[in-house]
Formats: structure tokens, sequence, C-alpha cells
């Protein structure tokens, strides 16, 4: 007996890199904790960089978030596709403990519906309806991995904005300290909008193509089993129609024997129901000559005269 589940998980080791490099990264933000303050928090003579830097977490949060709960919804369709192959291997019931909404539950009702009416199977548009379905699942990640570096050129033309008007008030009077200090803050809001983007670009943009690899890792799954399990048992083909047409002729037949052993039963009720309709009428001959000779000797006992003479 073949053996068709995977053992190994393609999604649990991301899962895990994903953990293990938060942990690293919240590991080197506490060891360089005086140098990001420095860089993020203090001398801070606007709130841009706060703002500008709080939009790029926010953003990169969000979208780690989606990307979590997609890793560990196909984490659930890996699992579906495990059990859905063991019960195919073990002969029970192939939606024996699967979660409503699965993709490949939802694919094996499709096929056995489609087989039910009778209905040509068309693989491709299967497939091909499959990968846009999951395809629109990316919609925010993919936005986020496009913005969030975009984020970061805005933030540091926000802030070399500052830094110019600074050197403008430096230029216009000689004396002035703050465009100095304006022309240094926008520089280090440039710096750490940079900083902040370019790192979170990275850290997205690596589970991002992961996410891409584990959805056409799930999805080959998917396509596969149907290919090797499913079709061969739901495909409508010309020698599934004749084997049909003759279990139709085989049924058609045994139908028209049990026909003629009902006819011959109801030949047979026939022939005893007639032979009792002679009996009773014989009998009821019987009777009527019994009773007529009863009549004759009641009128010859009392001695009456008979109407009819």
């Amino acid at each position: 007996m073949a053996v068709y589940t995977q053992q190994t998980s393609y999604i649990k080791p991301i899962l895990i890199q994903l953990a293990a490099l938060a942990v690293i990264c919240l590991l080197v933000a506490l060891w360089q904790r005086e140098f990001l303050a420095e860089v993020y928090l203090r001398n801070q003579l606007t709130q841009v960089g706060w703002f500008i830097n709080g939009g790029i977490v926010l953003l990169f949060l969000s979208g780690m978030y989606q990307l979590v709960r997609l890793f560990v919804s196909y984490s659930g369709e890996e699992q579906a596709i495990g059990q859905f192959l063991d019960n195919v291997d073990n002969g029970v019931d192939p939606e024996k403990g699967l979660v409503e909404g699965t993709i490949i539950l939802r694919r094996y009702r499709t096929l056995r519906d489609l087989h039910h009416r009778r209905s040509p199977v068309n693989h491709n548009a299967l497939a091909a309806t499959l990968l846009a379905d999951e395809s629109s699942r990316n919609s925010f990640p993919k936005f986020v991995q496009n913005v969030l570096i975009l984020t970061g050129v805005f933030g540091t033309i926000v802030s070399l904005s500052i830094s110019l008007f600074g050197a403008s008030n430096m230029v216009s009077t000689v004396t002035e300290v703050g465009g100095l200090g304006m022309v240094i803050h926008g520089m280090s809001a440039a710096l750490s909008t940079t900083m902040t983007a370019i790192l979170a670009y990275l850290f997205f943009g690596y589970f991002y193509l992961r996410l891409t690899d584990v959805q056409t890792h799930v999805i080959s799954r998917v396509e596969e089993t149907t290919a090797t399990i499913l079709l061969p048992r739901f495909q409508v083909t010309p020698e599934t129609v004749i084997e049909d047409f003759a279990d139709i002729i085989r049924a058609a037949a045994a139908l028209v024997k049990r026909l003629d052993a009902s006819q011959a039963q109801y030949a047979e009720v026939a022939d005893e129901l007639k032979e009792l309709l002679v009996s009773y009428r014989d009998e009821m001959q019987r009777n009527s000559a019994s009773l007529e000779q009863m009549i004759e000797l009641l009128r010859e006992g009392f001695r009456l005269q008979d109407p009819q003479r």
C-alpha cells in the first residue's frame, strides 16, 4: 500500500525562521539601544521623524501580521492535504477529519459534484481558478512591500526639506544658531527614516518571497493530488461512459427478469383465483340444491302447496 503523505512540513521551518529573526532583531535593538535612542529619540527639534518612522513601523507590523496569518493558514492547508492523503491511503472517507473550507476539501467536492452530473473535468481551468483565488490573498502584503521603500524615500525628501529650511535661515541670518540645529536635525531624520525603511523592507521582503514559495508549494500539492488521485476516480471518459451504459443495460436486464418473475407469480395467483372461483361456484350450486331439497321437505311436512303449481 502506497503512503502518499509528506511527513516533513514545509511551512513550520519558515515560521521558526521568522520567530528566530524577530528575537535576534530585538536582542540587537537592546544591545544598541543607546545608538538607537540617539538617532531616533534625542535632539528631535520637530515631530517629523517620529511621525514618519512611526508610520513605517506601523505599516511594517500590519504587513507582518498579515504574513503570519497567511503562513498559519497555509500550514493548516498543508495538514489538511496530509490528512486527505492518509484517508485515501487507509480507505476511509476522504472528508474525515478535514476542516471546512480547506482547498483540498473544496477541490474534492467540486470533482465529486461534476462526476455525479457526468460533466467533463477541465483540470487546467480548476488550476487557473485556484491560482487566481490564492494570488488575491497577497494584495495587502504586496502593497506593503512596494510602499515600504517609498516611505524611506519620502522621509528622506521631507527631512532634506527641513535641512534646506534650516540652511536658508542660516544664510539669511548669520548669527542664527537654530538654523544649524535644524540642518543637523533634518539630516538625522533623513538618516533614521531611510534606515528604518531599508531594514523593514529587507525583513519583510524576505518573508514575502517565502510566502509566495509557500503558496506555490501548497497549490502544487493540491494539483498533484488532483492529477494522481482525484482525476482517475472522478474523470468522465468515453470508457467510463461505456461502463456506465453497460451497467444500465445490466440493470435493465435484471429489471426485465424481475418483471418476468412477477408476471409468472401473477399468472399463478390468477390460476389459483380461477380455481377458487370454480370451486366456489360448485359449492354454491351444491348448497342451492340442498336448499331446494330442504324447502321441499318442509313443504311436504307442513303440507303446503307449491306456489308454482
